[in-house]
C-alpha cells in the first residue's frame, strides 16, 4: 500500500512540475486539432488556465467535436425523398409555390435553403394544433396512444419514473397486448435518473427501448455534448406531437420549484407526420443497430395534391450535418422580419450573427419581443442569458420575464406570417452540439394565433426596463460578466 502511495505521490509531483508544458500541449490540440469558433476556443483556453489538467478533462467530455459524417443517413431514405426534392426545388423556382399560396411568396428562399440543406421536404395538407399547457398535452397524448392500432413511436429528451410516465406506461403496455408496436428512444443524459429496472420491465412487457449515446460503467455520463433533444410521438403514422415538453410531473406543474410549467407543443396530422416518422426512424436505427426498423412499412405516400392545411418543414440539426438547418433558419427568419418578431426561450445565449440581426432589428424599427423565465433551472446559462438580454434591452427591443412559472417554450415567429417551434432554444448548444427538430410552419392563422399566446404571456410577465436593467446590483454585473464569458461552451 505505501509503494502504491509512493507512486501516486511521484506522478502528482510529476504533474505539478511540469504543468506549464502539458497545459501548451492541451491547447495546442485545442486550437489545432478541432475546428472551433474562435470564441470557443479561447473560452476552453481560459479554462484550460485557470483549471489546469482538469480543465483538458473537461473538455474532452464536452467540447471534442463527434465525428461530422451524416450519421443518420440511409441511401434507402435519400432515394424515396431525392425525387420529392427536386420536384419541389422546381416548383420553388419556377414560382410555382407562390402560385397557390401568395402569402408565402416572401419565404421562398427559407423554403428553398431548409430543401436543399436539410431535405425537408414541404407538405401542405397539415392540421397543426397548438398546446400550451402541460395536463392539454398529455391529455391529448394520452387519447391518441389509446387509439392507436398499428405503431407508437415515443421519443423524449427526459422520462422521470413518476406518474405522469407510470400513466402512459399503462397505456402502452394494453397496446402492446392488442398487438400495437410500441417502440421507446430516450437520451442517457436526460434520462439518467431512471433506473434500468424500469426499462428491463417495458421490455419484458413487449415495448422496445434504445438509448442514445448509453452511459459508460453505470450512470457515468462521459459524454455532456451531443445529446438527443428531440421529443416526437408518431402514432399510426397519422398523428405526429413535437415541442418543447418532456415526461415528467414538473411539466404538468406539480413540480414546486417551478410552479406552473408553460411550454409549446405541437399535435400535426398530415403528411409532414411522415418526416417526424422519419426523424424517429434515423434516431433509432442509430440508437439500436440489432433491431433496425425499414422504412417502407412505416412511410405512408407522400405525393398528395390536396392543399387544404398548413404548409409546414419539419427541420432537423445536430452535431452529424454541416449545415445548423434550425439556426439558421432563425437567423433567415428575423432578417425577414419587416413588423415584429416574437421569441421565447427559457435559454438565450445567441451567436454572433444572431445576437447581431436582432440588435439590427431593434434599430430598424422591427418591434422585437423576447421573454426568457424569472428563475434559472441551470444558473449559469440563467445569468448568460440576463447579459445578452439586457443588452438588447439597452437598444431598444421589448424583453421580458415570464413570472408565473417556468417557460419552457422553445421557438420565433415573424410578421405573424410564418414560425418555428420546437425543441431548439435560442443557445449555442441547440444550434450545434445538440441534436434537434423544429417545425416551420408557413401560415399566418397559426402564426397569428402563436403570437397571440405571447401576448397572453405579458399579463403575467414583467417588463425588464432599461433603468431597472442599469440599477441591477453589483453582484449580480459580476455573474453576469463572468457567465458570459464562458457563454460559448456552456
Amino acid at each position: 500500500m505505501e509503494i502504491l502511495w509512493n507512486g501516486i505521490e511521484e506522478i502528482i509531483s510529476y504533474v505539478f512540475s511540469h504543468l506549464a508544458y502539458i497545459n501548451a500541449l492541451f491547447a495546442v490540440v485545442i486550437v489545432f486539432f478541432q475546428r472551433k469558433d474562435p470564441k470557443s476556443v479561447w473560452a476552453w483556453l481560459l479554462i484550460l488556465y485557470f483549471i489546469p489538467v482538469l480543465g483538458f478533462v473537461f473538455y474532452l467530455l464536452a467540447g471534442t467535436d463527434v465525428y461530422k459524417a451524416k450519421l443518420f443517413r440511409t441511401k434507402e431514405i435519400e432515394d424515396k425523398l431525392s425525387d420529392a426534392i427536386r420536384r419541389q426545388e422546381s416548383s420553388i423556382r419556377n414560382k410555382e409555390i407562390s402560385e397557390n399560396y401568395p402569402e408565402m411568396k416572401d419565404y421562398e428562399d427559407l423554403m428553398l435553403y431548409n430543401l436543399q440543406t436539410a431535405g425537408a421536404v414541404i407538405s401542405d395538407d397539415n392540421e397543426v394544433e397548438i398546446i400550451v399547457d402541460g395536463k392539454d398535452k398529455f391529455r391529448k397524448l394520452f387519447a391518441d396512444l389509446e387509439n392507436a392500432c398499428k405503431s407508437i413511436h415515443i421519443q423524449y429528451y427526459i422520462i422521470k419514473d413518476d406518474e405522469i410516465f407510470g400513466e402512459m406506461t399503462e397505456i402502452l403496455k394494453r397496446k402492446v397486448k392488442q398487438g400495437v408496436e410500441v417502440r421507446v428512444l430516450f437520451d442517457a443524459m436526460g434520462c439518467r435518473t431512471m433506473g434500468r429496472k424500469k426499462w428491463r420491465e417495458l421490455e419484458e412487457a413487449g415495448i422496445e427501448t434504445a438509448e442514445f449515446f448509453p452511459a459508460f460503467f453505470g450512470r457515468l455520463q462521459l459524454r455532456i455534448n451531443y445529446r438527443n433533444h428531440r421529443k416526437i410521438v408518431v402514432v399510426d403514422g397519422q398523428t405526429a406531437y413535437v415541442g418543447g415538453f418532456n415526461v415528467a410531473r414538473e411539466y404538468v406543474g406539480l413540480d414546486e420549484k417551478f410552479g406552473y410549467w408553460r411550454d409549446t407543443h405541437m399535435r400535426i396530422t398530415g403528411t409532414a407526420v411522415q418526416a417526424l416518422q422519419t426523424r424517429f426512424i434515423l434516431d433509432w436505427n442509430y440508437a439500436n443497430r440489432k433491431h433496425i426498423i425499414p422504412f417502407e412499412p412505416y412511410l405512408a405516400d407522400s405525393g398528395k395534391e390536396q392543399r387544404t392545411g398548413s404548409p409546414v418543414q419539419i427541420i432537423s440539426s445536430g452535431p452529424d450535418t454541416h449545415e445548423k438547418s434550425i439556426r439558421d433558419t432563425y437567423l433567415r427568419m428575423i432578417h425577414k422580419a419587416n413588423k415584429s418578431i416574437y421569441i421565447q426561450t427559457p435559454y438565450f445565449i445567441p451567436d454572433e450573427a444572431i445576437f447581431s440581426a436582432l440588435l439590427i432589428a431593434t434599430r430598424s424599427g422591427i418591434e422585437v419581443n423576447i421573454m426568457i423565465p424569472c428563475k434559472p433551472d441551470h444558473p449559469f446559462v440563467y445569468w448568460a442569458t440576463y447579459s445578452y438580454i439586457g443588452e438588447l434591452v439597452l437598444a431598444g427591443a421589448n424583453c421580458y420575464t415570464y413570472n408565473n412559472g417556468f417557460i419552457h417554450a422553445k421557438g420565433i415567429v415573424v410578421d405573424e406570417e410564418v414560425l418555428c417551434y420546437g425543441t431548439a432554444n435560442m443557445d449555442i448548444r441547440s444550434f450545434g452540439l445538440n441534436f434537434e427538430v423544429n417545425a416551420v410552419i408557413y401560415d399566418r392563422k397559426k402564426a397569428a394565433e402563436m403570437a397571440a399566446y405571447f401576448r397572453e404571456d405579458l399579463k403575467v410577465s414583467q417588463r425588464i426596463t432599461k433603468n431597472g436593467y442599469l440599477s441591477r446590483p453589483l453582484w449580480q454585473r459580476i455573474k453576469e460578466q463572468v457567465c458570459r464569458l464562458f457563454s460559448p461552451v456552456l
